[in-house]
Formats: C-alpha cells, structure tokens, sequence
C-alpha cells in the first residue's frame, strides 16, 4: 500500500502504554466541561448523593454523571443507552470520568433524581456569565415555542376528538358488515379467509371503541377536558409555525439581545403566551442583575394587566397590540382613529365631535375597570356609518390605559423592535429543535421534562460562551467560577 497514509498494526505491543491524556488536545471542550463541573458545589445545589453511604455497594460520584450529561448534550447524544456505549468507546469521555463506564440504569436515574440540581446548574451557568460581564445591555427578547412530548396524537383526546373517532370507527364497522353481509351471501367456500379477516378488523374496532368510551368517561372527571395517556403532563397545541396541532410542551425563553445567550427559561403544559409576559420578564431581570430592563415580545403575549405588571416592576415592555377588532376589516373607523384627549379626559371622534365618559364597568373576563365614552351626536353624524352600525359609537378606556399608550410610543420610536426579537430569539428554538432531533423531549411529566430542558440550555449557553469568548478565555472562567 505504498504512497498512503498508513496505519499502526492492531497486533503491535508498546512498552509503556500512552497517557490518556495525550488523545486529548488543549483546546478540547471537554477541558471546559471538567474545569466547570469541578468548581461547582453540587451539595448546596441540591444534588443526591454527595456524601457516600457507608454501607452497600459504592456509588458513582455526582459529578462524573453531570460530567456524562453535559458532554452527552453537547454532543447530541441525549439517550441513556447511548450514552452508556459512549462511555466504554469514547475517549473523551473516558478522559473526563476517568474511564468510568456506568450502566444505563445508573445514569438514568441520575437526571431523574436530580433535577433540581440540574437545573440550578443551568441557573449558575448565567451568573457566571453575569459574572464575566457578558449581559451589558439589559434588552431580552421573549418567546415561546411548542416542543412535542413523548406523547402521540392518537394518545391524546378531548371530547371533540372522541367524538369525531367514534364517529369514524362506526361507519368503519358497518362498512365491514355489509361487506361480511355480502360475502357471506355470495363467497364461494375456498374464499373463507376473507370472512374471518373482515370479522377481526370488525373486533378491533370494537375494541377501539371500548378504549374510546373509557378514555371520555376519564374527561369527564377532569376540569381540562384533555388526556394524555402516555405523558400525562402534555398538552394538545396550536403550532402556529406549522398550523397544525402539537401534543407537548410550550418552552418560554428569554434571550439576551446582543450575545444571544438563554438568560433564563420556563416549561409549561399552558398552549397560549397571554400571561407569560411578566413571569419571563422579571426573571430574566434577576438573573442578569438589572434594575430596569427592556423586554421584546410579539403579539401573543399582548396582555393589559401584563403590561402594568411589566411597568411597576420597572421594566419596558415592547408588545405589538392584537389586532381583535373587526371594524378596519369591515370598513369602519378603527379604535385607533380616535384620539384621546387626557386633558380634558375625552376622546376626539373622525367626525370632530368630542366622546365624553359615560360610566364605568367592570370586564368579567381579566377583571379590568373600563371607562366608556361616546358623543351625543352620533345618532346625526353623516359619518355614523363609516362608524358603527350601532346608534352610538362606544369607546372604552382601561383605567390604566396610559401604561398601554407608552409602550405604542417606544414601538413607534423604535420601529426595528419586532426585526430585532426575531432574530434573537427565533433561531435559538431552531437550533435547540435541531439538536434535539425529531422526537425532541425524550422525558415524561413536566418536571423530568424540564429537567432535560436545563440541560439543552445549558449545552447551548456553553457554546456561545465559548464562541463569544474563545476558548482560552472560558477555561480560565470557569476554574474561577468557584473562586
């Protein structure tokens, strides 16, 4: 094999063996993931385990397992079973446990117990990028995103889809008996197999069924009206990126503007983002260590008592309005076509007459005081009909609707607002889909899930560290971390 590149013969012995640690070069990430773990008082972060039993078979230490899940998830390799054949042939993990090869079983059971812990380190991990000054700017963009559960759509029901199955299933199986009716009537006695046939798919169904009307006896004990039967925690959704229905998880990051890193993170089984708003943003406030921030959202988070939440906290929020109203789409003059007059608490119509307040309701919905106003001319008012096909055009104002007129002037003044929230945050649920491959959680029950959650975010934080500051740099961070 003359002019190749050639190997060392498999039956050739050595002296001296090598040193393991000459496989692995300076620069490894593994390096990082040791230094990292090692600093890192896992007692007080609320991991099992520290202090050995003094009876019974030894045990692995907590941090060689983190050490295995944290190199796992950098390295896409999230499967307890892969990640024990990793351990026996990997020589990078074989560095970093010092050749450690626990069972599936073992570490398993490590992120199942322990995920309180996991996800403390996940939060340590931004204070130590809080630390190394990397938030600067105190500006985060928040979103969510649906994450499918270990859960399939014929696994999940709710009245409608019952009802719609059971529909189904009984025009399937009288189909099948006027099928068997006929065979019966016509079929010559060699054909008998189809006969039979027709009479299992017919008993399946049934069985179905029999499945179905459990499952809607289930619903009807529980307030939700939705059941999950493999994953309990999981939750039937609207993916509006795909338009179609998700049985999983909804995912609320916050982002930080210019580095991109996950400043802090939320896994709830709730479908919509109305009330998320607040909760992340106020989060992502603690962790970077800011008095005032400034937090971008899109329209799904629009929320009024959200808003007023954002801004006693002291914090911007940047929410585009939903657009709920049908009159623009109808032709008629929009809310926004009146202009309030808070001088003289009034509202100036597009006719020029004044709307004066009325009363002051309560809405029963978010419980909001509402105050209305309308002017005594509409009934006359030769634009009336470009209005309202009501004799009056009623306006109503939250008491706090001067939070909601600030925030529309910060939109107006940064026109960008929504450009920037998209590019930050958009391509980080991208990325993490992507890593976590099709099946994306792997857990069951909405704590294991955010559990495995922690450990996507913080795979992914780690490597935009490393990416913002080179690896050198991180290193040297991380041994200092504990300092």
């Amino acid at each position: 094999m003359g002019r190749f590149v050639e190997g060392a013969e498999r039956s050739q012995t050595t002296l001296l063996p090598e040193c393991l640690d000459d496989f692995i070069a300076e620069d490894n990430t593994v390096r990082i993931v040791d230094a990292f773990v090692e600093e890192l008082e896992l007692a007080s972060l609320g991991f099992e385990g520290i202090t050995p039993a003094s009876t019974g078979r030894p045990s692995y230490h907590p941090a060689a397992l983190l050490k295995i899940y944290i190199y796992g998830y950098l390295n896409r390799v999230q499967s307890s079973r892969r990640l024990e054949r990793e351990c026996q042939r990997n020589v990078e993990l074989m560095w970093l446990t010092g050749r450690l090869a626990p069972d599936f079983k073992a570490i398993a059971e490590f992120r199942r117990s322990n995920g309180e812990g996991i996800r403390n380190v996940c939060r340590r991990f931004v204070m130590i990028c809080r630390d190394l000054k990397l938030f600067t700017q105190a500006v985060v963009a928040i979103d969510g995103s649906k994450f499918k559960a270990v859960n399939s759509r014929d696994n999940n029901f709710t009245p409608n889809k019952i009802a719609r199955r059971q529909e189904q299933i009984e025009q399937s199986i009288q189909r099948y008996l006027d099928a068997l009716e006929t065979v019966d009537r016509t079929q010559p006695a060699e054909v008998e197999a189809k006969t039979e046939r027709l009479r299992e798919k017919i008993e399946t169904l049934r069985e179905q069924m029999g499945d179905l009307n459990r499952a809607a006896e289930l619903l009807n004990d529980l307030p939700e009206k939705q059941i999950s039967l493999t994953d309990p925690d999981s939750r039937s959704m609207i993916s509006q990126a795909k338009g179609t229905g998700v049985v999983g998880y909804n995912v609320q990051v916050a982002v930080f503007a210019r580095h991109h890193l996950i400043v802090t993170h939320e896994v709830t089984n709730v479908g919509n983002d109305r009330t998320q708003l607040s909760p992340m943003a106020k989060a992502a406030r603690d962790a970077m260590g800011k008095k005032k921030t400034k937090a971008l959202a899109d329209r799904g988070y629009f929320s009024a008592p959200e808003i007023k939440a954002c801004d006693d906290a002291g914090i911007a929020a940047l929410v585009p309005k939903s657009q709920t109203s049908g009159a623009k789409a109808d032709g008629r003059f929009d809310r926004a076509d009146f202009i309030y007059i808070g001088r003289d608490d009034q509202y100036l119509c597009p006719a020029g007459q004044r709307a004066i307040y009325r009363y002051t309701s309560l809405e029963s919905a978010n419980l909001l005081e509402l105050r209305t106003y309308w002017s005594g001319a509409c009934p006359h008012c030769l634009l009336r009909k470009q209005c309202t096909p009501a004799p009056y055009r009623r306006i109503r104002r939250w008491e706090h609707e001067a939070v909601l007129d600030r925030m529309q002037r910060r939109l107006d003044r940064q026109l960008d607002a929504m450009t920037i929230r998209r590019r930050t945050v958009e391509h980080v649920f991208g990325t993490l889909k992507h890593w976590m491959g099709s099946t994306h959680f792997q857990m069951r029950r909405l704590g294991n899930v955010s559990t495995e959650m922690s450990l996507h975010v913080l795979a992914y934080n780690l490597k935009r560290v490393m990416k913002i500051l080179g690896f050198a740099k991180t290193l040297r961070a991380m041994k200092l971390a504990g300092a």
